[in-house]
């Protein structure tokens, strides 16, 4: 379950389905990997394909990341059967 969202834009798609501030052309596959990782129980759920899961070197706690499109993806940590610090980033 998504426990906390470090992106306010990315906590307002996922609670209400709309935000002004991310391309709508991203929406629905930013949606599918939020509710994925809402319903994932460790980080290996996320593992699928057109995901390109994998942990983030350089991390503690271990942040994850799953591919958006272009040079977005999302980040996040998980403990416990939760995410948290759910992001949305540029990182290449």
């Amino acid at each position: 379950m998504i426990k906390t969202f470090k992106s306010k834009t990315l906590a307002e798609l996922f609670e209400t389905g709309s935000s002004s501030k991310i391309d709508k052309r991203l929406f629905k596959r930013i949606i599918v990997r939020l509710d994925r990782l809402d319903v994932a129980e460790k980080p290996e759920d996320m593992n699928l394909p057109g995901f390109n899961f994998h942990a983030l070197i350089g991390f503690h706690p271990t942040r994850y990341t799953v591919h958006i499109n272009g040079p977005w993806c999302i980040t996040f940590e998980f403990d416990s059967c939760n995410a948290y610090h759910v992001n949305l980033e540029q990182y290449h």
